[in-house]
């Protein structure tokens, strides 16, 4: 698949939107912190009973399409992925934006907020695709380090953060009170000054 992407602007949310980020949980990881040495946890892999889908967007007001009206989008950059006239995927990476508290009040971080694949073009390069523009376009504003919200729940998109350089630095059981069964993730990558000039 020859996958283009290019930067988007907010004013095509509506569009970004319609690429659905739901997926099958089939599995999630469990979270077990280590108690003694230099601390750190575990993530061991188990397979449930009963699938469901999870699907993050049917949370009021979490679909991209109201983005604009919750935050401030002005310093957010936007992808896009095409493949045959078509858009595949997208990305949002926020930066330097007040009230965002995953910034950790830094200027020099820049957080992967979303990245999703169309159904049928999942496992064709397009994430990987994104991710790469994500980095180039994170190192090109100054930012030194990449971090990325996951679930225990998103164990796909666990295992493709690892398989980007992504290290999991901190979990939180209490993140989500109205989702008591989801463990936080928040997974990092190093920025190199390198990405840029791929």
């Amino acid at each position: 698949m020859l996958i283009e992407v290019r930067e988007d602007s907010a004013a095509a949310l509506a569009e970004y939107a319609r690429i659905p980020i739901a997926f099958d949980v089939r599995e999630v990881f469990d979270v077990a912190e280590h108690t003694g040495g230099r601390g750190g946890f575990t993530l061991t892999k188990r397979r449930l009973d009963v699938p469901y889908v999870k699907d993050y967007d049917a949370i009021e007001d979490e679909s991209p399409a109201h983005w604009a009206e919750r935050f401030d989008v002005s310093n957010w950059v936007f992808l896009a992925a095409h493949s045959e006239g078509r858009r595949v995927g997208g990305a949002a990476l926020t930066l330097d934006t007040e009230g965002i508290h995953m910034l950790e009040g830094r200027s020099d971080l820049a957080v992967l907020w979303d990245i999703r694949v169309a159904p049928q073009a999942r496992g064709q390069g397009v994430g990987s695709a994104l991710f790469r523009a994500a980095e180039a376009q994170a190192v090109a504003r100054g930012c030194r380090e990449l971090k990325i919200e996951t679930q225990n729940i998103n164990v796909p998109a666990c295992e493709f953060y690892a398989r980007q350089g992504c290290e999991p630095r901190a979990f939180d059981r209490f993140a989500y009170p109205q989702l008591p069964n989801e463990i936080q993730l928040l997974w990092y990558k190093e920025l190199s000054r390198a990405v840029g000039t791929r």
